[in-house]
């Protein structure tokens, strides 16, 4: 087994009407992950739950705050309450 690799967790708490109110930010907000999947940035992004959650695993620590800063979800008032922790995949 080789050294564990230091990720990041980036979870979003969505406002209530997500569905409706994201659909202007969308498309973009899709393409930047993209872009971060494409780079190695972001390892896996996704919605969740019930009320609309969203998990995004970033390969570095200072990436989550970088990428907030980026995306139209969190620019745009979408996203209520954010958490970052750090994992360790092992």
């Amino acid at each position: 087994m080789g050294p564990a690799q230091r990720c990041t967790l980036l979870t979003y708490d969505y406002v209530p009407d997500m569905q409706e109110r994201r659909a202007p930010f969308r498309e973009e907000h899709l393409a930047l992950i993209g872009e971060w999947k494409d780079e190695g940035r972001i390892l896996l992004a996704g919605a969740m739950g019930d009320p609309p959650r969203a998990l995004l695993v970033f390969a570095g620590e200072e990436d989550a705050p970088a990428f907030m800063a980026t995306d139209p979800y969190a620019q745009n008032g979408l996203v209520t309450q954010h958490r970052t922790e750090p994992l360790v995949v092992v």
